[in-house]
């Protein structure tokens, strides 16, 4: 069990938490609309405490069906840039559905280019997708962070904790509560490529790292253990931050 201590940046009236949501939750293979459903009426609860989401939505299995089909079409050749760009528009679709859940509630315009500010105004939700080449939706996180001066990203993963190495490989791979980000860069290295299954990217690590962020990572269906980070009790997770 962790415990985060972190800032939530208040704009205006409003505590503005940023949830990576990854698109394994959204899309693991079929859409998870059970697990969409759940979101959906977590986000409302904590919108009537004052609380303001900015919700980046990864690509999930859409990402990952559209470049094997790509592949399998033209071969391993396809540049990395087309593939990165199959990813982008799987995120905007993703984010889409996700606007459409929250339409209500939500700012009209997706987050898409993260070199300027938008016009959020008071939506109580705000949904972010993929922008372009070179790195995940992680690297949109951060950017939202720093865009809209916010301390912490919470990456809603389908992993319960960071690992000192692939649990699926090696069984006795230790789960890290706490990791510093100079360590973390070690972990996943300063490359990216179209697909990489890393806990963060290594993009994002980088940025992430500058701006001295914290980044917690967690399983995000796990709502009621969502609400305890966001709260700032104890919490299943692993917590990657300066020192």
């Amino acid at each position: 069990m962790t415990r985060g201590f972190f800032l939530i940046k208040s704009m205006g009236n409003h505590q503005s938490i940023i949830l990576s949501l990854g698109g394994s939750l959204i899309v693991p293979k079929d859409i998870d609309t059970q697990f969409l459903s759940e979101f959906n009426a977590f986000i409302r609860t904590q919108i009537a405490k004052n609380r303001r989401f900015f919700i980046i939505c990864g690509g999930g299995y859409t990402t990952r069906h559209y470049q094997q089909a790509a592949v399998a079409v033209v071969g391993d050749g396809l540049p990395n840039e087309d593939k990165d760009w199959l990813g982008i528009h799987s995120t905007r679709l993703n984010a889409h559905l996700i606007r459409t859940i929250f339409r209500d509630i939500a700012n009209p315009m997706i987050i898409e280019h993260y070199d300027q500010k938008y016009d959020i105004d008071e939506y109580p939700v705000v949904v972010c997708s993929g922008w372009k080449p070179g790195w995940s939706t992680d690297y949109c996180a951060v950017m939202v962070a720093k865009n809209y001066q916010a301390k912490t990203v919470i990456n809603m993963s389908n992993i319960d904790k960071v690992y000192e190495k692939d649990p699926r490989k090696f069984p006795d791979a230790k789960a890290l509560d706490h990791v510093t980000w100079d360590y973390f860069s070690e972990l996943v290295g300063d490359k990216w490529t179209p697909g990489l299954n890393t806990p963060f990217d290594p993009i994002a690590t980088k940025e992430a790292k500058a701006l001295g962020l914290e980044v917690i990572i967690l399983n995000g269906k796990n709502i009621p253990n969502l609400a305890a980070a966001i709260d700032q009790q104890s919490f299943i997770g692993s917590m990657i931050a300066p020192a």
